[in-house]
């Protein structure tokens, strides 16, 4: 069952761009804003982290640090970040321990039927590691409610 409003944020540590391992257990005091996006390259994944490069602004201002997290390799993840000049850190879910742990990994991804893509979904976390918000997009398609998420972080502080 995912991970719903209310509950405690499973933990996972996971490797970014600089491998660097980022544990989420160690953010508390801060807030987090969690997006699974599928897939690197791709469109929409593209248009939805190029929004929150270009908004980082209202997440810094919430005190909210950003990760955006895919099952693809470190090394794809860093030169996506550096393409597209992303301000924020890329998490590697390689081994989708985090999109397991959240339950947004699609048995079978709707387009060219690969397994184990995670669906794209936000979660913020609060300071004390609590979910205050959940969303999971209906299709891989589908963006966000980045309204919804500014609201909600902007109502943690």
């Amino acid at each position: 069952m995912p991970i719903q409003t209310g509950q405690s944020a499973p933990d996972f540590s996971l490797f970014d761009t600089d491998k660097n391992k980022v544990t989420l257990s160690e953010q508390k005091g801060k807030n987090v804003l969690i997006l699974f996006f599928p897939l690197a390259f791709t469109g929409v994944c593209t248009a939805e982290l190029c929004n929150i490069r270009d908004n980082i602004a209202v997440y810094n201002q919430a005190n909210a640090q950003v990760y955006g997290i895919s099952v693809d390799s470190i090394f794809s993840l860093g030169k996506f970040k550096a393409e597209q000049q992303l301000n924020f850190p890329l998490l590697s879910d390689f081994n989708k321990e985090a999109a397991k742990a959240f339950d947004v990994l699609y048995e079978t991804f709707p387009a060219f039927e690969m397994q184990g893509v995670s669906k794209r979904a936000a979660f913020i976390i609060d300071k004390n590691g609590t979910v205050q918000y959940a969303e999971i997009c209906p299709t891989p398609g589908d963006l966000p409610d980045f309204e919804a998420i500014n609201k909600v972080l902007a109502g943690l502080n």
